[in-house]
This record gives structure tokens, C-alpha cells and sequence, in this order.
């Protein structure tokens, strides 16, 4: 029988609490373990996406960090703009959450639509970013099959958020489809349910429009402006890009450090959480 997976037994008897902060007048969700004295670490979800992305990052990561993981706006049970979202739109509220915690810097972490967010984050303030890890990272190339499958994807499980739907859409991100990801599912079928979640998800997909992406993207100016030491973490069996891109990337920002993680899709914080905590600790503690 294949061991039970759930939101809650990752968490559980990890010291940590949900809660919300406003933020430029929305309403932003947040989970957040560690002591508020040690130094500050936000972790960024991926497009369509909410802060459980990293319940099995949590525990190990608040021995070192104030750590946070956000539902990014538009995102989750954060509040709902109303109007297609757009890098700089991310970038802002992320700012701003910084402001609303107290902390002039941080380290950040994102994967996917947050790891694009973290790129252009850092190289447009360089004096708020401590450490950055781009983790499968969007946001450095236009490939319209990806952009197509993702937009079916989510706005099919927006649309009619059936249990099949939602979990097509969460199989997409694994590289094991073995399994049946059923709590993360229910998680996120909960979220799409929500009043007015297809329109929010459409502002969230204007990212994969071709004319709204171009200029969004990033390239070898605001890449080789990162100046925070950066780690580049790809994966063997990433849906998104191949390992050629996430190397590609990495060669754009001066000093980067570039790891590979085998067995993982587009979650490896999530599919081998121990391999990414281990790696990813050691860089942001700068071992």
C-alpha cells in the first residue's frame, strides 16, 4: 500500500502560522515558520499556484530563516486585482510585503512564475536581495507549445475544477504520474472554487499571451544585472524547458551556480524534498 501523502502531515508538528497582511489594500495570505529575528527568506509559487508549493521546506528552513512562503497576487487566497498581471504587478507586491514584515532585505527563492519574479526582482534591487535561487524559472523564453499547454491546463481546471481537471493540472508539474498528489489536489480544487476564480485565473494567464510575454521577458541585461549570488536549479524532467535552458540562464548572471536535481519536474521542493533542502540550504547559508 503506498505510504499517504497530505498537506497536513507535512506540517505537522512544524511551528508554524497562516495569516494575512495587507498589502497596497489586497489582502495577501501568507504561511511562515521560523523565528522573526533571523534573517528573512520569501518563497515565490509558480503560476496558478498557492504557498503550499513548500509545506516539505518549511520545517528545515526555519532553523535558519524567517521564512515565508506567500500566496502571490491574484494567487490563492490572496486578493484578486482585477486586471491582467504582468512581472512588474508581482515585483510591486512582493516589495511591498517586504515593507509590511519590516525586513530591507531578504533571500528569495522561486520557482517557476516566482522564479521569474525573483530574477527581475533582484536585478531592478540589487540592495533587497540577500541570496536568490531561481528554481525552474520561467521568464527567459517564449516556447508557444509550453504557453499553449499551460493555458488548456489551467483554464480547464479554473473553468470546471473537477477532481480530473485539477489533477491534470497538478500531474503536469511531477515527473512521477504514478501517484495521485490527492491532498494537493483537494488543496488547489478548493482554491479554483472560489467566486470569480476563472477571471482570475485568465489575468493570471496573460503571462503566456505572445505579445504580453515579449515584454516580460528576460534576457542578458537584467540577468547579468543580478547581483546577489544566485543559484540556478533545474531538473532532469522539467515540463517547461530542458536542462539546455536552465544552464542558458544560468550563464547570463555573473557567478551563478548551477545544479541539476534527477527524478523532478517542475516541483523538486516538493517531489524529493530532501535533496532540495539539503542544496538549497547550503547555498543560502553560503556553505
Amino acid at each position: 500500500m503506498p505510504e499517504h501523502e497530505s498537506v497536513w502531515i507535512d506540517l505537522q508538528g512544524v511551528a508554524f502560522e497562516q495569516g494575512y497582511l495587507t498589502i497596497g489594500g489586497i489582502r495577501t495570505r501568507y504561511l511562515h515558520a521560523g523565528d522573526h529575528s533571523k534573517p528573512v527568506l520569501v518563497l515565490l509559487h509558480g503560476s496558478g499556484g498557492h504557498a503550499e508549493a513548500y509545506v516539505r521546506n518549511l520545517e528545515s528552513h526555519a532553523e535558519h530563516f524567517s521564512t515565508w512562503s506567500i500566496d502571490m497576487l491574484g494567487h490563492g487566497y490572496t486578493g484578486k486585482p482585477g486586471h491582467p498581471l504582468e512581472i512588474p504587478h508581482y515585483v510591486d507586491h512582493f516589495l511591498q510585503f517586504l515593507d509590511a514584515i519590516g525586513a530591507e532585505r531578504a533571500s528569495l527563492s522561486g520557482e517557476s512564475l516566482g522564479g521569474w519574479v525573483a530574477a527581475r526582482a533582484a536585478a531592478d534591487n540589487p540592495d533587497r536581495i540577500n541570496r536568490l535561487v531561481l528554481n525552474t524559472a520561467g521568464g527567459s523564453q517564449a516556447d508557444p507549445v509550453v504557453m499553449k499547454r499551460i493555458i488548456d491546463l489551467s483554464m480547464a481546471a479554473a473553468q470546471n475544477p473537477s477532481w480530473e481537471t485539477v489533477q491534470a493540472r497538478i500531474k503536469w508539474l511531477m515527473a512521477d504520474e504514478s501517484k495521485d498528489y490527492d491532498d494537493i489536489v483537494a488543496s488547489r480544487q478548493r482554491i479554483y472554487r472560489q467566486p470569480g476564480f476563472v477571471d482570475a485565473m485568465s489575468d493570471i494567464m496573460a503571462l503566456q499571451d505572445p505579445e504580453i510575454r515579449a515584454r516580460n521577458l528576460l534576457g542578458p541585461s537584467e540577468y547579468g544585472s543580478i547581483e546577489a549570488p544566485t543559484m540556478v536549479l533545474w531538473t532532469s524532467d522539467d515540463p517547461t524547458a530542458d536542462v539546455d535552458e536552465g544552464r542558458r540562464i544560468a550563464s547570463m548572471i555573473p557567478g551563478s551556480r548551477f545544479e541539476v536535481m534527477t527524478g523532478c519536474g517542475h516541483w523538486p521542493q516538493y517531489e524529493d524534498a530532501k535533496t532540495f533542502n539539503a542544496l538549497h540550504l547550503e547555498f543560502l547559508l553560503g556553505c
